[in-house]
């Protein structure tokens, strides 16, 4: 079992319980939906997991949070990055005023070496050749698909095992919608990277996933 949550508990603020007794797998190489409403708590349950919860005064207070069978809720996130373990944002969280180039070489920072990183982007560009005609525009002036495609990209270029995806279709247009998820579905094929994937979109995500869970005021209700 590549990722797995055991009666996890996440509290804000020491007094707001959002996350109640979650229990979720992720197999390697595998592709697994979380679906329901907003505020569900699908987001949240992204963050517990990448270690990011700390920067909104959030914690996990019962249970576990494995990868590979070690527990990781108290882990920073740039060693679970070096782990494997890449989260790509809710909404498009891109340097804006930096190249698509620029982008990915920050993606890369936890690489060894310059020449990885530019192994890595070229095969980024492979995947995503219409970011290869773009690589030193300025990114804040890409369209929405383009710019969900270079968080993707950006978050491969640290060579993960698991990406945690949030809301991918988020305020894109349907055809777009469907490159994504088909891009995702062809990384999974080519490279085995799992994904963990937060959607509100059920019938496009249920389409490629190999499990899926659904979420309702903190609890999995359904698998």
């Amino acid at each position: 079992m590549l990722l797995e949550l055991i009666n996890v508990e996440v509290i804000y603020s020491d007094v707001i319980l959002v996350l109640k007794g979650v229990n979720l797998e992720v197999e390697t190489g595998t592709i697994v939906a979380l679906l329901g409403a907003n505020g569900a708590g699908k987001t949240t349950t992204l963050k517990a997991i990448s270690g990011l919860l700390h920067a909104e005064d959030g914690r996990v207070t019962a249970g576990s949070i494995r990868l590979d069978g070690r527990a990781i809720q108290t882990e920073e996130p740039q060693n679970l990055v070096r782990a494997g373990l890449v989260q790509v944002v809710e909404g498009r969280k891109i340097l804006p005023h930096m190249t698509v180039q620029q982008n990915l070489m920050v993606g890369g920072t936890v690489l060894a070496s310059r020449a990885e990183r530019e192994r890595m982007i070229e095969k980024v560009y492979g995947y995503f050749p219409k970011l290869a005609g773009m690589r030193q525009r300025v990114s804040g002036y890409l369209s929405g698909g383009e710019q969900q495609m270079l968080v993707i990209g950006r978050a491969l270029m640290a060579q993960p095992r698991l990406i945690l995806l949030d809301e991918p279709s988020l305020g894109l247009a349907p055809l777009i919608v469907a490159e994504i998820f088909e891009l995702v579905a062809r990384l999974r094929r080519d490279e085995g990277i799992a994904f963990l994937v937060v959607e509100q979109n059920a019938k496009i995500a249920l389409r490629i996933a190999d499990r899926g869970y659904v979420m309702e005021n903190g609890r999995i209700v359904l698998t």
